[in-house]
């Protein structure tokens, strides 16, 4: 919490509109609904700060996101071993959306999930069963890479397609105020919503 803090106050000094905190297991592992917490200490210390600017974590906006499009249920992937992905599906189901089914990729290196060819997931996606989910969820990880894939997976499932970084992107642009479109980013910022 403290480097949090730090980190929220310097970028304050910069006059920042809005505050990502991209780090969505470092959220969810503090415990069920802790962004609601995060960003609402954060957000105070940049007001303390003389510079109050609204903060999206990724696991709120993971949430959010998917609130957004109406899911109730989803499938999703994950780059982490088996219990961090279980951490993810409990924190994401104690919001109210049941996972039907994950795959944990189980990388050990953080610097291997951001180096994680996204093409991959155009293979991967087929281990998991999608049957009956409102939207799924090509990468739970904001360092882990599916941009490039995301609107074909979107035309290969038939429904949405998100990933932590889509729905980042989606609320951060939303407290901005601006229209949250992005070609080929899939449903949520296809700037309907």
């Amino acid at each position: 919490n403290r480097d949090s803090d730090r980190c929220a106050i310097e970028l304050s000094d910069a006059r920042v509109d809005v505050l990502g905190y991209a780090c969505l297991v470092a959220i969810m592992s503090m415990g069920k609904g802790y962004h609601r917490t995060s960003e609402a200490r954060l957000h105070m210390r940049t007001a303390e700060n003389g510079a109050p600017a609204p903060v999206v974590t990724s696991a709120g906006a993971l949430v959010d996101g998917l609130k957004v499009l109406g899911a109730k249920k989803i499938s999703v992937i994950c780059p982490y071993m088996k219990p961090l992905t279980q951490l993810v599906v409990d924190y994401i189901e104690h919001e109210g959306i049941a996972v039907k089914d994950f795959v944990a990729l189980e990388i050990p290196d953080n610097l291997e999930v951001g180096r994680h060819d996204p093409n991959n997931l155009l293979d991967i996606y087929k281990r998991v069963d999608t049957t009956g989910i409102d939207a799924f969820v090509a990468s739970a990880c904001v360092q882990m890479p599916s941009l490039p894939v995301i609107d074909e997976l979107q035309k290969a499932l038939g429904l949405p397609v998100v990933s932590a970084s889509v729905c980042t992107s989606y609320q951060m642009m939303s407290r901005l105020g601006l229209l949250a479109a992005s070609p080929g980013a899939g449903e949520l910022l296809s700037g309907r919503y």
